[in-house]
């Protein structure tokens, strides 16, 4: 019985002209998108590698020069892309691919892809995530909703009530067929994504698990709007009425249910501007030590300690180079500043994803979207993490040069290093973390999405029951 009512719905849908428009361009749209993304990601690794390589060539061939000279003359480096960014470029566009490592200075992410866009592209972007959080479920309300209205206009309800058949199996036999094309459609989106990644020599390693995860959570959120849009149609009387009532959702949970969030987010828990936060930075190294001014307060304090340590009289009695020293010891105390600023920035962040987080009570798509970023890596997490692996090698750069004249000159020198030192600084090395490592920072998210399909499972199993 309930294989019969599948092929019914099926057949119907199949045979609606708008549905299979719809479905033809969105699946085309979907397949164009992941070939334009694929060949995107192959050139942005391909210019990464190649600007990694470049980057350390320069660095290597700057020839004589002071260590302090080649500090200030500073090297990128690259942020590298996950393979399954391809499905979800999450925060990637608007954050930067690279950091400039220099002396004294934290630098942000520069190149984003979003400052070199042009106004038009605020009309959205032809992406994978797009297809899959915003059109897919148009396409399963335009498959259900008029799922159960069709049959009180059609006067074909009670035709069905004659032939035994029950609400539960009536339940499911629709609740199959909306869910199916979709279900296709993703399925195809998803292996032909696997392939493609599975096959790029060179560009990262495809996790296969974490391709998986990503799909479940895709088709739980269409089993939520699968829900949703039946409930809706079987509440209601007219088909008209139903449409309006699961675009209204759509657009609520999709669009303004993420705009709130955002606007709550950044009125509790504000980031301070480039110009205010450049400044406290600022007036708090004013007060430390500095490294270029030997008559700072903090400097004649360090000189007092080492000269004792040491038990000599003068600067010049030392076995190394003060100035080095003090410099080093200068920018040790210029991270700790960083990292308490950067720090409050990585606090305010996490304040604001847990507005987010509580706001999934709202919207399925909230949970989807921030656990589709996590999975491909592209999320704020993956960014602090790189952006604080980045500033741990710059201070290690820094303790490398400065090391390199406190240990070969003395105080007052002036040291200049061979062409041969610079290839002795190890490359910077940063690997993405695993995907397992990312999962119990998700479990609210996990439960919140979880929590949708229980909810609108039981309410629409408990309204049809007896339909």
């Amino acid at each position: 019985m309930i294989s019969n009512i599948v092929k019914k719905e099926l057949k119907e849908t199949f045979r609606d002209g708008r549905f299979k428009v719809a479905a033809m361009i969105i699946l085309t749209l979907a397949i164009v998108s992941i070939f334009l993304t694929v060949d995107q990601y192959k050139k942005v690794n391909e210019a990464h590698n190649e600007a990694r390589v470049n980057e350390r060539a320069a660095w290597e061939s700057q020839g004589e020069k002071t260590p302090h000279s080649a500090a200030h003359f500073g090297n990128y480096v690259f942020k590298p892309k996950s393979p399954l960014s391809l499905l979800d470029q999450g925060i990637n566009k608007y954050t930067g691919i690279s950091i400039f490592l220099e002396a004294h200075n934290r630098n942000e992410a520069q190149f984003s892809n979003a400052s070199d866009q042009t106004s038009l592209s605020r009309f959205g972007e032809l992406t994978v995530d797009f297809i899959l959080l915003y059109m897919l479920p148009l396409i399963i309300i335009l498959i259900g909703y008029n799922s159960y209205t069709k049959e009180v206009e059609g006067r074909t309800f009670f035709i069905l009530k004659s032939q035994g058949i029950t609400g539960w199996k009536l339940l499911l036999g629709k609740w199959l067929a909306t869910l199916f094309p979709v279900l296709i459609i993703t399925l195809i989106l998803f292996l032909l994504c696997g392939v493609l990644l599975a096959n790029l020599q060179d560009y990262g390693i495809l996790n296969w698990s974490a391709l998986g995860v990503l799909f479940l959570i895709y088709l739980i959120y269409y089993l939520v709007f699968t829900n949703i849009v039946l409930l809706i149609s079987s509440l209601v009387k007219k088909s008209g009425v139903s449409l309006v009532l699961s675009l209204f959702f759509w657009v609520v949970a999709c669009f303004i249910a993420p705009k709130v969030a955002g606007n709550l987010a950044d009125n509790n828990y504000p980031y301070p501007t480039h110009q205010e936060f450049s400044k406290r930075i600022a007036e708090e190294n004013k007060k430390g030590l500095d490294g270029h001014n030997p008559w700072n307060e903090e400097a004649k304090k360090l000189e007092r300690e080492v000269l004792k340590k040491y038990k000599v009289d003068s600067l010049h009695k030392l076995p190394f180079n003060f100035g080095a020293y003090r410099m080093q010891k200068s920018e040790e105390y210029q991270s700790k500043v960083y990292a308490k600023h950067y720090e409050f920035l990585k606090a305010q962040a996490k304040k604001q994803l847990g507005v987010y987080t509580s706001w999934a009570v709202i919207s399925p798509f909230l949970p989807a979207r921030l656990l589709s970023m996590s999975i491909t890596q592209t999320d704020y997490e993956n960014h602090w993490n790189f952006a604080e692996a980045a500033e741990k090698y710059r201070i290690e750069a820094q303790r490398f040069l400065n090391g390199t004249t406190e240990k070969n000159s003395r105080y007052g020198q002036r040291y200049v290093a061979s062409s041969e030192v610079w290839s002795k600084l190890p490359k910077f090395q940063y690997e993405l973390p695993s995907f397992s490592s990312g999962i119990p920072k998700n479990y609210p998210l996990f439960i919140g999405l979880g929590i949708w399909l229980v909810l609108s499972s039981l309410v629409l199993i408990i309204t049809n029951k007896n339909y």
